[in-house]
């Protein structure tokens, strides 16, 4: 386990940094609250570039693709990451609550990351 903490350093980063907004930071009032759909589109930011950081350090460092672990590294686990906490912030919290729209929208996030790795990380960083 403490392999995958010294290999993969900015995802544990960006994961503490998400479980920390996710259930701890209760957002303060913004202009850009008036954008339609602005909370689905930080979510589908914050896990896209969670998968994102994740393709970005496991390419870094391995010159082959184990598809089964990268989908349940960069596929699964920010998925169901995503879903735990939405789970938590609906019946743990009382500043925040669960939703499926967000759910989605983070999902979205991952599906799209996963692309984006796959077919211009992966290249790009081969490349090398």
């Amino acid at each position: 386990m403490l392999h995958y903490f010294k290999s993969y350093p900015l995802t544990w980063l960006v994961v503490l940094a998400i479980i920390y907004l996710s259930l701890f930071y209760t957002p303060s009032s913004s202009p850009l609250q008036d954008v339609p759909f602005m909370d689905k589109w930080v979510h589908l930011c914050m896990y896209g570039g969670l998968t994102s950081v994740i393709w970005f350090e496991y390419l870094k460092k391995h010159r082959t693709l184990h598809f089964m672990k990268m989908f349940g590294l960069a596929f699964l686990l920010p998925i169901a990451m995503s879903g735990s906490i939405e789970i938590i912030q609906a019946t743990c919290t009382d500043n925040r609550s669960g939703d499926w729209w967000d759910f989605f929208a983070n999902s979205v996030g991952v599906i799209l990351a996963t692309l984006l790795g796959y077919y211009v990380q992966r290249p790009f960083l081969w490349k090398k």
